[in-house]
């Protein structure tokens, strides 16, 4: 869905260029890089500090053969040996934790929570398969009632509903990206700083997310019947809101 390229933005071109998760996941990407590659180059300031930290080492090679023991012997491994790899792997891991995860997870009640759109248990089989003439018969003359019996329960479907609230409900302790600083990173006023700088321009994305749901010339976020997409907003408040990056 997009090639390496110097001249775009954030040195990706889209294959769609009106696609929301990339857009707005590429402004969170970015300011995750930048805060990681400041944190990194102060602790480790050339690539043989990277190569030479034995608990280091021992991390990632954790990361590859204990934790995901089944693709350990894969070729596509990135390397842990200079300062650039070491950026790139740790928000690469930020990265699936806080924004990816929130663009697949905080927007599934918005579809999901209305069953149909997703019913959780078909009851029946499919009318076409191997119905017997009194069930085509049915179907026929009622498809209606042939569709509420296939489909889940109203028990069935209000506890998957029940799930779905407790899932993507944001509670009052919930620490969102880029917004609390830890207290060790406090005390170092470079990370401070580089700390300072991301929370300053997760605020600035919320501001531009907000701005691009109201542009009319990116028809998949913004018309008639269109849903603006706010899952990348990096802020919530309490509740099933659609948006927010813990």
């Amino acid at each position: 869905m997009a090639e390496e390229d110097p001249n775009a933005p954030h040195g990706l071109r889209l294959t769609i260029n009106d696609y929301p998760f990339a857009n707005d996941g590429l402004l969170i990407w970015d300011s995750l890089k930048q805060w990681v590659s400041a944190y990194v180059t102060h602790y480790y300031p050339n690539s043989s500090v990277v190569e030479s930290d034995k608990e280091l080492q021992e991390w990632w090679e954790e990361i590859r053969t204990v934790g995901h023991s089944d693709k350990k012997d894969e070729p596509w491994w990135p390397t842990l040996r200079t300062q650039q790899d070491h950026i790139d792997i740790i928000t690469t891991i930020i990265w699936v934790a806080s924004g990816h995860h929130a663009a697949v997870n905080f927007g599934q009640y918005a579809y999901a929570g209305y069953f149909p759109n997703k019913p959780t248990i078909a009851r029946t089989k499919m009318p076409s398969e191997d119905p017997s003439d009194q069930e085509w018969k049915l179907f026929v003359e009622n498809p209606e009632a042939s569709l509420l019996q296939c489909f889940p329960s109203q028990m069935q479907a209000t506890k998957v509903m029940a799930i779905l609230d407790v899932l993507l409900h944001h509670s009052p302790d919930d620490e969102y990206i880029g917004e609390e600083m830890e207290p060790s990173w406090g005390k170092d006023p470079v990370i401070k700083a580089a700390f300072e700088k991301l929370n300053g321009r997760l605020k600035e994305i919320e501001g531009i997310i907000d701005e691009r749901n109201t542009n009319s010339n990116l028809k998949n976020i913004n018309g008639a019947g269109i849903m603006p997409y706010e899952l990348l907003k990096p802020y919530s408040g309490l509740g099933v809101t659609g948006k927010g990056v813990p």
